[in-house]
């Protein structure tokens, strides 16, 4: 059964991004999950918290949660039943310091490595409340539809990455507030962006990223990367590495 209702479908496909207003997982299983980051945070080393790429890789705790009925229960509705995890990352903006995330396009930085952008879709689970305060992500609703932008190179230093979109009106952004467990989702074109965080409050999410199996993952441009199919089947002939 949808756990998305008819209007909130078609929300999120005219406007590229949808704010989930419930608890994604029960309390206990959230704490697991903050448990899991709060020892990923402890082994960063000298990475920056923001850092913390593809955790999944070296922590398979984390399928439990990528893979599981309440997340693919939200995807499912907006990219069909074949479903494939693409990746997921944990950004945590620590008080006072957590850097500025520039306006981009998720699908900016994957050009060349799937076939498609069509139906590649970020949920974004909220560990630590998000706020304007701490930075909270913002998006330009209905840009995912747009097409490549063109990109200006920024301090990488103050930045999450060291480019972002040249001449961006940000006059009708809208803010992802979340409570903590609750999540946003987003499509992988969409415009977004975010402040630093000068509170004195973390801003940790754990972004998890799913595509449609008719997309085709080009092994020769995904070098040391791994899928996983989440749901369904594959219909493009990729090879995952729960198979």
């Amino acid at each position: 059964m949808s756990k998305l209702t008819p209007e909130e479908v078609a929300h999120y496909k005219e406007n590229g991004y949808l704010l989930y207003d419930r608890q994604l997982f029960a309390p206990e299983k959230l704490a697991e999950l903050t448990a899991i980051f709060e020892e990923q945070l402890k082994q960063k080393g000298s990475k920056l918290s923001d850092e913390l790429d593809t955790p999944h890789f070296r922590e398979e705790r984390l399928l439990s949660f990528l893979l599981a009925d309440e997340v693919l229960d939200i995807v499912e509705p907006l990219i069909g039943p074949n479903i494939g995890l693409w990746s997921s990352h944990f950004i945590c903006k620590d008080p006072y310091v957590g850097r500025r995330t520039p306006w981009h396009e998720d699908s900016a930085y994957w050009k060349g490595r799937v076939s498609s952008f069509e139906n590649i879709v970020t949920v974004w689970l909220a560990i630590d409340d998000s706020t304007r305060e701490n930075g909270c992500m913002q998006v330009i609703p209905g840009t995912h539809s747009n097409g490549f932008s063109e990109y200006e190179r920024v301090d990488g230093s103050k930045n999450l990455f060291a480019t972002q979109i040249k001449n961006m009106d940000t006059s009708n952004a809208v803010p992802f507030e979340l409570r903590r467990g609750t999540c946003s989702l987003h499509d992988s074109r969409i415009i977004h962006g975010a402040e630093p965080n000068t509170s004195p409050y973390r801003r940790c999410g754990y972004t998890m990223r799913y595509f449609s199996t008719d997309t085709k993952v080009y092994p020769e441009k995904n070098q040391n990367f791994k899928v996983w199919l989440a749901r369904g089947k594959d219909l493009a002939g990729n090879s995952y590495a729960n198979q």
